[in-house]
């Protein structure tokens, strides 16, 4: 199991009880099929549901786990109303459509196994009216609207090269009047251009670049083995195929890992950083790497770049040469609706490549 998934079951382990029993019920059901992440999402959700049920008077109950399913089959439509009005509109804890959605989803999903899945010992169902059958939740982001808010802010063609190259050499002409911003781009830039890279070249996601081990890496086969997103299978990593460009990358970050951060033989991550004051490098954070983009990005002249962009700046790239299920395949997507926005991204980009060549040959 990875670090983030043994985190958030310690998390799941601790919070779960505090929850009313047949919440723990719906958590148990799902265990096999879920990872503790998108589960701990589910508790979290619970949490607040049942925290507004409580401050709104709609159960006597005083702490959560006494809440009793009876309270759950009195909600009214108007009652859900109102929940979904608490989402959006309280200052201190605003949600966007997104959260929303996911929160109703999050507890459609729990109302359904409580009426249509669990039973009690007389075979009926634990929950006998469903409210929250009712309720539609529309899809908040179509493939084409986020393929029009991803416009103009990717890196294509060249400027992938370009970026790269940028970090490994160009950045320290930017900062030379800067002492601290020299010595930590003379200490890190190899591994920040092998880490950029490889994200250019395979897709990874942050969480999944992070998780990296040293034996999850075959350079003869050009391949990475990964714990997806979304999979609770902690016996199988997957294999993501990465080009060729990042081997360069790749092989010189590996001659100076051991030596320039110090690494302990007992630390087997791949991605290391050494944190002022420590002798020994460690497993770098999402954090980490995340306000390392952000950093290389606004001085390159991109600001709106971040690792996620990163990944779609590689999916565009790769869909022009595959089709939609390869890209599905190569970046971990659980429904092929979520790589259709590279479709259509990519008819804008061939689009522009064009007339480009068009504007050349004039």
């Amino acid at each position: 199991m990875n670090l983030q998934k043994i985190k958030d079951r310690e998390q799941l382990d601790k919070r779960v009880p505090s929850m009313p029993w047949y919440v723990e019920k719906f958590i148990n059901f799902k265990l096999p099929d879920l990872s503790p992440s998108s589960l701990l999402e589910y508790v979290r959700d619970y949490e607040t549901f049942f925290n507004w049920l409580m401050r709104e008077g709609l159960t006597t109950a005083e702490k959560m786990s006494d809440i009793p399913i009876e309270a759950l089959e009195k909600l009214k439509m108007d009652e859900i109303d109102s929940f979904r009005m608490e989402l959006s509109t309280r200052r201190e804890h605003a949600n966007t459509r997104t959260t929303i959605s996911r929160k109703l989803s999050s507890l459609r999903s729990l109302f359904h196994y409580l009426s249509q899945i669990a039973e009690d010992d007389d075979f009926y169902p634990l929950l006998k009216r469903n409210v929250m059958a009712k309720v539609s939740i529309k899809r908040t982001h179509k493939p084409k609207d986020t393929a029009a808010k991803l416009e103009g802010k990717l890196l294509q063609e060249e400027e992938i090269t370009e970026f790269i190259a940028y970090i490994n050499e160009h950045y320290a002409t930017d900062v030379a009047d800067n002492k601290q911003a020299l010595y930590a781009h003379e200490l890190n830039h190899t591994r920040d251009a092998c880490i950029v890279s490889l994200v250019l070249n395979s897709g990874l996601r942050v969480s999944e670049l992070v998780n990296l081990n040293l034996d999850d890496l075959d350079l003869k086969k050009k391949l990475l083995y990964v714990y997806r997103k979304g999979s609770n299978d902690d016996t199988f990593k997957t294999p993501v195929f990465f080009r060729q460009d990042a081997l360069t990358n790749l092989e010189s970050y590996l001659q100076q890992r051991e030596v320039r951060y110090h690494a302990p033989k007992r630390e087997k991550a791949l991605f290391l950083a050494l944190a002022n004051g420590k002798k020994e490098g460690s497993r770098m954070t999402k954090r980490a790497v995340q306000e390392m983009v952000i950093k290389y990005a606004k001085r390159f002249g991109k600001p709106y770049l971040s690792v996620h962009k990163l990944r779609h700046s590689f999916a565009t790239d790769y869909y022009l040469s595959n089709d939609l299920y390869k890209t599905q395949e190569q970046l971990g997507h659980a429904s092929p609706e979520t790589t259709q926005i590279y479709a259509h991204l990519t008819d804008k980009t061939m689009e522009e490549a064009i007339d480009k060549r068009r504007s050349q040959e004039s």
